[in-house]
């Protein structure tokens, strides 16, 4: 499996946890990122659940980040993808996500080089 979601949370200044994302079992992560903060695309073996607790995220379908084909979401806005479904995300403003899931849950990147856990 690609870069761990504990590795994607401390990268960007991990907020708080409930669960263990990489056990079995219901997790939720906050993620606090500055602007302008990319997260590449990739997938995750389950589902996953976005709500923006505050700022602007943008998310997007595919396999290559796109700005053009994604949309933004500002506090209490919600995005869900399923298990195994490519999507990317950035921020235009300071933010914090809150990540929610069932474990065991993992990041595979679309594109290996984009893996931070490999940089």
């Amino acid at each position: 499996m690609g870069g761990s979601a504990t590795h994607l949370a401390e990268r960007s200044g991990n907020h708080g946890t409930l669960g263990r994302p990489l056990k079995k079992g219901l997790f939720v992560l906050r993620l606090k990122m500055p602007s302008g903060y990319k997260i590449p695309a990739h997938n995750h073996p389950t589902y996953e659940g976005a709500t923006v607790i505050s700022g602007n995220f943008h998310i997007g379908m595919g396999d290559k980040l796109d700005e053009k084909k994604a949309i933004e979401l500002t506090a209490g806005g919600y995005a869900e993808a399923p298990a195994k479904m490519d999507h990317y995300g950035w921020t235009s403003s300071s933010s914090v996500v809150q990540i929610h899931g069932q474990g065991p849950f993992g990041i595979t990147y679309v594109n290996p080089a984009d893996d931070p856990s490999k940089k």
